[in-house]
């Protein structure tokens, strides 16, 4: 399981720090650090943090990079808890990964508890002789991404569950997809499975809430879980949306409820997002189904075009935005002064099949 470095009282001291002297501050610490330190910032990530940032992009893009960046002995990740752990699994010995707030965790990666998986997965096997074969996606904790590896299965992200998907039912004979139930519902029924074919496993509920047949007829068994950003976007959006901005393009991401997917004209990752609207011609409309940072971001970059949200109030993830210049610049700080807060430090045995899992999906 990951741990954490115990908080300085120090960070009560930023709180009240004007922006300009926040900038400045994060600006020297870096500088003091130079190669020593990588940060990277996730798309979803505030303007006043992901400025500062070396990278920025996708979790499994970010962690990635800072893999190879093998001169930083620090990297910090302003994302959230399984983006940290993911950067661990995959950096070297010699590198430390800190959260800047251990506040900063994911709603749904937190529905898919490791004691809930491993019953699910008990009660499975007494229901069905089928060769099930897991998927996760990275938006899991590491201990599902290693419950998965042991189990044979693999890792997926939004841009890849489909090839990841299609590889798992040619290891088994049903795939079960944890824990966003609304990109695996989107991905298996591009893949032509029908939803009759698919079946939600509710881990609050007596077996899954399935029955014997149920179990036994579908193809996969998705995970009762979902991403509170996406979740908020609805069809009526789409609907409203076009009604007020005639010929403007709809594309959302696959953790949209499969309703919203089906009503778009595109559906695409966060970094397909980025793409398809940046490489866009001028005078182009877009509503965009994802966060709403990014959204503001990609319209403040893209001026000669129309971008805007899906959903008129806009959807911030909450726990995301919980990393604050305050928290950055006592982070960097801390490590000028040779003290290292709030590391992410997944054990070894998590680790090895946590990269097993992540290893799986390279070689799909």
């Amino acid at each position: 399981m990951a741990t954490a470095t115990l908080s300085y009282p120090q960070l009560d001291a930023y709180v009240e720090l004007p922006e300009a002297e926040l900038d400045e501050r994060i600006a020297r610490a870096k500088v003091v650090l130079g190669k020593r330190l990588v940060v990277l910032g996730h798309h979803y990530q505030r303007d006043e943090v992901v400025k500062f940032a070396d990278f920025r992009g996708d979790s499994l893009k970010l962690s990635q990079l800072a893999a190879g960046c093998t001169e930083a002995e620090y990297i910090v990740f302003c994302g959230v808890h399984f983006m940290a752990e993911s950067a661990d699994i995959l950096s070297g010995e010699h590198q430390t990964v800190i959260l800047p707030d251990m506040n900063a965790g994911c709603s749904m990666a937190d529905m898919a508890a490791i004691e809930e998986v491993e019953v699910c997965w008990q009660e499975l096997a007494q229901t069905t002789p089928a060769r099930i074969v897991p998927v996760t996606y990275i938006n899991s904790t590491a201990a599902i991404k290693a419950f998965v590896g042991r189990q044979g299965g693999a890792v997926c992200t939004s841009s890849n569950a489909r090839k990841v998907m299609e590889w798992a039912l040619t290891q088994g004979e049903k795939g079960l997809f944890m824990p966003d139930e609304h990109l695996g519902r989107n991905t298996a029924f591009r893949m032509g499975i029908p939803l009759e074919k698919m079946a939600v496993w509710d881990p609050h509920q007596d077996r899954g809430g399935l029955s014997l047949g149920e179990v036994r007829e579908a193809k996969v068994i998705l995970w009762k879980g979902h991403c509170s950003v996406h979740q908020r976007f609805l069809p009526e959006h789409v609907e409203s949306v076009r009604k007020k901005y005639p010929g403007i393009r709809v594309i959302a991401h696959p953790e949209c409820r499969w309703e919203v997917c089906e009503a778009a004209d595109e559906v695409g990752s966060t970094e397909l997002i980025v793409k398809r609207v940046k490489e866009s011609p001028p005078g182009s409309q877009w509503a965009v189904g994802t966060e709403i940072h990014l959204v503001n971001r990609l319209a403040a970059e893209c001026a000669d075009k129309r971008v805007i949200s899906l959903e008129d109030c806009g959807c911030l993830c909450s726990t995301m935005f919980r990393i604050s210049p305050q928290h950055l610049c006592w982070t960097l700080e801390n490590l000028v002064a040779g003290r290292v807060v709030n590391r992410v430090s997944v054990d070894p045995e998590t680790k090895r099949w946590a990269r097993k899992a992540l290893e799986r999906m390279l070689q799909i």
